[in-house]
């Protein structure tokens, strides 16, 4: 990434341009963006991405706690469909958590935005947990909040799905996101992993089926390609659960 901003269509979609916007004209001015030189200066769509379990939750989780030290409030954003840390918590694998605003995929973002805007005052940062699972017209609103409101906002998700394509959301985050920063982790075989297979009960790839099904370690497993073009033809197969790390104090 090339600075520090982050600690650690022509209409808007879901809002038209003409009634919509003119509904904005009384609200609050801290609403409608001016916060001063700074934000406008430092405000971008960040888009962290990585393969499965690299740790973007846990990443996501200390940027909000490096603002919140310094007296700055922060809007945490996830899914409603993951709901695997339950409705509106946003947790990490090593026991890290936040609550967090849970949005439909037909919910428009920037209002979601200048709502807490207008009930809490001023905002120093958007944060989105499983950005993967964003509409376009979610990813365009998101860049309305840095463009309009000068409020950076910081996406954290998946690049691909099982089939190595593209989710909506990853796709118009790498289109239009000002900073784009892999988070890297690793496959078995000691590469990079960069790809994310699905795998059934006996660890073997799964190539069909939805291309959304929430899970976690038991259903998803990242992999270098060259480990992912392997299992995908069924030439083996992975072990989807491997031992954490411990973290009690006797272990540190």
């Amino acid at each position: 990434m090339s600075d520090s901003g982050a600690l650690g269509g022509v209409e808007r979609h879901g809002l038209a341009s003409g009634a919509g916007r003119a509904s904005l004209a009384g609200l609050p001015q801290r609403w409608q963006g001016r916060h001063g030189h700074y934000d406008r200066e430092m405000a971008k769509l960040y888009f962290y991405y990585s393969a499965m379990n690299a740790g973007k939750s846990t990443t996501l989780l200390q940027s909000a706690h490096n603002y919140h030290e310094r007296g700055m409030r922060t809007l945490v954003l996830t899914p409603r469909l993951d709901h695997r840390a339950g409705v509106g918590v946003v947790r990490s694998r090593i026991g890290l958590e936040s609550p967090a605003h849970a949005f439909e995929r037909d919910e428009d973002l920037y209002r979601v935005v200048g709502a807490d805007l207008a009930r809490h005052g001023r905002l120093h940062c958007v944060l989105v947990d499983e950005a993967q699972f964003l509409t376009r017209a979610q990813v365009w609103q998101l860049t309305d909040v840095v463009d309009e409101l000068h409020i950076p906002v910081l996406t954290y998700g998946l690049r691909t799905d099982f089939r190595g394509e593209l989710f909506e959301g990853s796709q118009y985050l790498l289109a239009w996101a000002d900073e784009l920063e892999e988070i890297k982790t690793i496959c078995h075989s000691g590469r990079k992993a960069t790809m994310v297979v699905r795998v059934d009960e006996a660890g073997r790839a799964v190539t069909e089926g939805p291309q959304i099904e929430i899970g976690g370690n038991e259903r998803y497993v990242s992999v270098s390609r060259a480990e992912y073009k392997k299992i995908t033809r069924g030439q083996g197969a992975i072990e989807p659960v491997q031992s954490s790390l411990p973290l009690s104090p006797s272990h540190r």
